[in-house]
């Protein structure tokens, strides 16, 4: 048990708390101005103690700053692109607000207040990511034992608004191709294959199967700040996609004189193509001239050939498996969530498939015989008489 003592400051009579830790070790906790708070302290110790959530106050008494970097330190596991947009996300907005706070100072109405401030000029997605990073920097803490809850636990976050995706048909897609110029062929290639812009642009001569016609997806570049990384593709892990037959020759075309570790696209200093460069030399202007031309022309970016692709295929007759595995989601289900508007039309044909099946056996018809037998039988049933 807690004991409780006084000394004398030059400020008056005191009261300090001395206690063992959950580990049996001694300390103590001075500087109480009555002997009740002293009292109360003790009683809060040993409460926590029984529950399994006392902290050590040595623990306890670090920043959010000095705890956010040993928490950055220890993302070891995720891709460039995301330490990119968590530090993003703490140097512009967790450390400005947070940092010299002693993370068992921050409350959850804190945070909520804090979080409704930034919903009010910031985008959906950013509040969610921004509360994702102090998140984590706090989940980190209740691990390591500085805290014993997580304060930003079950906050109202802003709703995200799905926008609609960029289809485009093969029409457009071609129109799209021609006005792009020489890297048209990027168009046709994403847009026919559902590659992300990063696994392109990391494609490899060598990853290429010319005959079975499929590419090999194992490796991707990303520009965090504008720094050409090379890492795995999203989610690391690789798949095989094919590409349909008329991208054989153009595809040949720019393997001529390559050897098996150049990159297929390049831009014209024979280098990555960056993705920021390709839409301001050619893609945003082809876009801008299409829609002049066209009013039913979407405003598309280049990740919407990847959504392009998910539709080409399902016109085609793809189902929702094999749409996963070409576009390398982690599920069907995830497939589904993102492009459940692209399956609507299948649930007609489930119910022509199923009216044809119910109409081979004669379902309906069976169950009409069925009900008239009913009917026939239920008199001659109310005139038994009861036992």
């Amino acid at each position: 048990m807690a004991t409780i003592e006084s000394y004398q400051t030059k400020a008056g009579k005191r009261y300090r708390v001395r206690y063992r830790t959950p580990e049996r070790t001694q300390t103590d906790k001075r500087g109480f101005k009555t002997k009740r708070d002293a009292e109360n302290f003790a009683s809060s110790v040993e409460v926590s103690k029984l529950r399994g959530e006392w902290v050590d106050p040595t623990k306890s008494r670090v920043t959010v700053t000095e705890w956010a970097e040993q928490w950055f330190a220890a993302q070891v596991h995720l891709k460039p692109t995301t330490l990119s947009g968590y530090r993003l996300g703490l140097d512009k907005h967790v450390l400005p607000r947070w940092g010299s706070t002693r993370i068992t100072a921050i409350t959850h109405g804190a945070i909520q207040t804090w979080v409704n401030e930034l919903s009010m000029k910031l985008a959906p997605s950013t509040v969610r990511q921004t509360h994702l990073v102090l998140s984590g920097v706090l989940k980190f803490a209740v691990l390591d034992g500085r805290l014993n809850k997580n304060p930003s636990d079950d906050i109202r976050l802003p709703r995200i608004v799905q926008k609609d995706h960029g289809y485009l048909d093969h029409g457009q897609v071609a129109n799209l191709a021609s006005a792009v110029g020489d890297y048209g062929d990027v168009v046709l290639f994403l847009a026919y294959t559902g590659l992300r812009w990063g696994e392109m642009a990391g494609l490899k001569v060598g990853r290429l199967d010319m005959l079975r016609r499929r590419v090999a997806v194992v490796e991707a570049v990303s520009e965090p700040r504008g720094t050409i990384v090379w890492g795995t593709p999203k989610n690391h892990e690789g798949r095989s996609v094919p590409f349909p037959e008329f991208l054989s020759e153009i595809l040949a075309k720019r393997c001529e004189n390559k050897k098996r570790e150049d990159l297929v696209f390049t831009s014209s200093e024979a280098s990555v193509l960056r993705g920021g460069n390709f839409r301001r030399r050619h893609f945003d202007a082809a876009v801008r001239s299409l829609m002049e031309s066209d009013p039913d022309f979407p405003k598309i970016s280049p990740h919407d050939l990847r959504h392009t692709a998910a539709s080409l295929a399902v016109s085609a007759g793809a189902n929702v498996k094999a749409v996963q595995r070409m576009l390398g989601h982690k599920s069907a289900a995830m497939t589904l969530d993102v492009y459940a508007d692209l399956f609507d039309d299948d649930l007609d044909a489930v119910a022509v498939m199923l009216n044809h099946g119910a109409a081979s056996a004669n379902v309906g018809k069976m169950w009409a015989e069925s009900q008239n037998g009913l009917n026939s039988e239920a008199p001659r049933l109310r005139e038994i008489p009861a036992i």
